[in-house]
Formats: structure tokens, sequence, C-alpha cells
């Protein structure tokens, strides 16, 4: 049985950290995993920044992410584009006491 495809989210350079986090957090809360993409540095950044704010997001309901960072070629308008895959899953964090 294969997993199903996770969503895609891709973020741009003028994405806002704080909206991506949100979007990152409530599917990995909904389904336990997504896939975030950029292509080019300000969007690299932006994403990266999205999950540092997501993880935050999500220590509330006691979960965390791990990113697993990958090389990925997609075609925009006609071009063929070297993009930044980050494939991303939720688990529960161990409650301290």
């Amino acid at each position: 049985m294969s997993l199903p495809t996770p969503e895609v989210l891709k973020v741009s350079g003028d994405s806002r950290p704080n909206a991506v986090a949100g979007a990152v957090a409530a599917l990995l809360r909904a389904h336990g995993r997504v896939e975030v993409q950029a292509i080019g540095p300000a969007a690299v950044n932006q994403a990266v920044k999205a999950l540092a704010i997501a993880r935050g997001y999500l220590a509330e309901d006691g979960l965390d992410l791990s990113a697993q960072p990958a090389f990925v070629k997609l075609e925009v308008e006609g071009e063929e584009r070297t993009a930044l895959k980050f494939s991303v899953y939720s688990f529960t964090v161990a409650p301290t006491f």
C-alpha cells in the first residue's frame, strides 16, 4: 500500500512566512505530511522561515516537524527549473514532566 500524494505548497519570494506556516501546520495536523516547493534563494528563505514558525504553531498541540530537503526539476512556463523540495512530516513530541 502506497502513501497518498501529499499536498504541495509552492512558496515564492513574496510569500508571507506566517501564512505559509499556518498552512503547513494545518496540513500536518490533518494529514501528517506536506511538500513545500521553492525556486530561487528568496523563496527558499521564505520557506525555511515558514517551517521554523510552523514548529511553534505545532508545539501548542504537542507536535513537531521534520523536513527532508531535496532538489527536484519542475516545469515552469515551458521551462525546466530546479527547485528545492521539502518533504515535511509531523510527529508527536513526548511530554516533559
